[in-house]
């Protein structure tokens, strides 16, 4: 039975790196939550010294990503993983969300939306605050930048355009880029 499936919604690096074994995978949307950098990355994107940002759900808007129905068999195991990669240090709330996947089917998958009590949430920052805080920082799964990178780079796969995003990523190779050099000729 539909009601007896289990789903997961991804719209960041579970879209192209779950983790784990799933049954099926479909294109869905999400509505009254948008992919956002909204939460202080101090784990693996930043160090509590040098913040940086990731993704998270933040209410308003719609967003598309990716459903993965997982066998029952495998929902412990999974469910387990899930919970250790999205909560290292509890910034998102579990949700039951209902979502709508790309054959028109809708059903309801388990989510990790943004925390907003959270110390690490960042809250609606403008791009300019987002381009500062991704350029440079570096965490244990390494710089910011390839993280912001990383998901245009597979949203452009997936056929999709995020021009928030893209204006994002150009912003931030610009901060990284730095300053030109002028070189003086010697005397």
């Amino acid at each position: 039975m539909a009601d007896q499936e289990r789903w997961v919604f991804g719209y960041g690096s579970l879209m192209w790196r779950p983790g784990f074994a799933f049954a099926e995978r479909v294109s869905a949307w999400l509505h009254g939550r948008r992919r956002a950098f909204c939460i202080y990355s101090v784990h693996h994107r930043g160090t509590p010294e040098r913040k940086g940002l990731v993704l998270g759900l933040a209410a308003g808007g719609s967003v598309r990503g990716v459903a993965y129905r997982i066998a029952e068999a495998d929902w412990p195991r999974t469910y387990a993983y899930l919970l250790e990669r999205e909560q290292p240090t509890e910034t998102y709330i579990e949700a039951r969300a209902p979502v709508r996947l790309a054959d028109g089917r809708r059903v309801t998958a388990v989510s990790f939306f943004s925390d907003t009590g959270h110390p690490q949430w960042a809250g609606a920052l403008d791009l300019e605050a987002q381009a500062r805080l991704i350029a440079g920082a570096r965490g244990l799964s390494g710089p910011n930048v390839d993280y912001l990178r990383d998901l245009v780079d597979h949203l452009r796969a997936e056929g999709v355009r995020d021009h928030a995003m893209e204006r994002l990523l150009e912003q931030v190779e610009h901060l990284e880029a730095g300053p030109p050099v002028i070189l003086q000729a010697a005397g």
